[in-house]
């Protein structure tokens, strides 16, 4: 059955609010269509509490602390560090509230540790991403967070099965050689597909190991991410579809036909004062290019919807009728698929 999803990000700085609008929504689709709730991100409260601050304050024997140019690697915990782990326990009691007797899967987002270093910098130098030693010991320190706070959602609803949504959306310049050093007139060495596929492998393993159901890597807008997910442990990919054009298209067929599952971020329905949302359209930018690539229609049903981050400036009704429409659109992909 195709589901609906999300990739983390949710408007305002409210996250009982949130979480219960996203778990309330998902749980309440129709029966053509899988609602799967996710746990929420809130950039709204700031660097503690968005996507780096998130994954900083699962780390291991790793303390952060923010510096001039934003995160950076510390000695000793701080208050920085501190107050994202306040409120990554304020995200599981909401969590707790807003998913009470909740049974069936849950996603967990998480920024990926080749993303994360190359955000981060090491206490004194570059970006960690510099530091091959540095980027073992997060991708180390990362899982077995991760692997607790794994433990930590389920405990607090136990009926979830958890499954995560591991973003990695600079893990295509990372390969590439493409991220600039502390003072853009460099840029930083690449890590090879084969370390990129291990340190993958090494998170979804203990994902695994943590009780979660599963592991998909989302490569943001380059599809060139997707060799390394697939030679990975990883469970699947995702991926926003728009512009990724026939070569990323091709690289998604040959995903889909290894066995890995995919994770669809379509683009934004577009509007019109006449038509209003074309929901149409959303679920064309699947379908079309699953069908010319050779894909059969009937595995539409195994793929899952991810709505996207709100742009800036939209406020939680809009993140909420984008859900919505999302929910709509995969109604279509479930009705192709199975006419198919």
């Amino acid at each position: 059955m195709t589901a609906v999803s999300g990739v983390g990000p949710w408007p305002g700085a409210d996250v009982l609010d949130a979480q219960q609008v996203v778990v309330g929504d998902l749980v309440d689709t129709p029966d053509e269509v899988d609602g799967v709730p996710f746990t929420v991100l809130l950039p709204a409260r700031g660097p503690w509490g968005d996507a780096t601050g998130a994954a900083l304050a699962l780390l291991e024997e790793m303390p952060a602390e923010l510096g001039p140019h934003g995160w950076k690697l510390a000695d000793h915990p701080g208050v920085d560090l501190g107050r994202a782990r306040a409120f990554a326990r304020e995200d599981r009691d909401a969590l707790a509230v807003a998913a009470h007797g909740y049974d069936g899967p849950l996603v967990l987002p998480l920024l990926g540790p080749f993303s994360l270093a190359a955000q981060v910098y090491l206490a004194r130098g570059d970006r960690v991403l510099s530091d091959p030693g540095a980027v073992r010991a997060v991708v180390g320190s990362l899982a077995e967070g991760l692997a607790q706070r794994i433990g930590d959602v389920v405990r607090a609803v136990p009926g979830a099965r958890v499954r995560v949504l591991l973003h990695e959306p600079l893990l295509a310049p990372v390969m590439a050689g493409a991220v600039p050093s502390f003072s853009g007139r460099d840029r930083l060495r690449r890590v090879h597909g084969p370390v990129v596929a291990d340190g993958l492998s090494a998170v979804a393993d203990a994902a695994r190991g943590a009780g979660a159901t599963g592991l998909d890597v989302h490569g943001g807008s380059a599809w060139t991410a997707l060799t390394a997910v697939r030679a990975s442990t990883a469970d699947g990919a995702a991926l926003e579809v728009a512009g990724i054009g026939e070569r990323g298209w091709e690289e998604v067929a040959t995903l889909v036909e290894a066995g890995k599952g995919f994770a669809a971020q379509l683009p934004p329905q577009a509007t019109s004062q006449c038509a209003g949302p074309d929901v149409v359209g959303q679920a064309d930018a699947l379908t079309r290019p699953w069908r010319t690539v050779g894909l059969p229609l009937r595995g539409l049903a195994a793929v899952t919807l991810l709505a996207a981050a709100p742009p800036d400036g939209a406020g939680p009704d809009d993140a909420r009728a984008a859900l919505a429409g999302l929910v709509r659109a995969a109604g279509i992909v479930a009705e192709r698929a199975a006419d198919a």
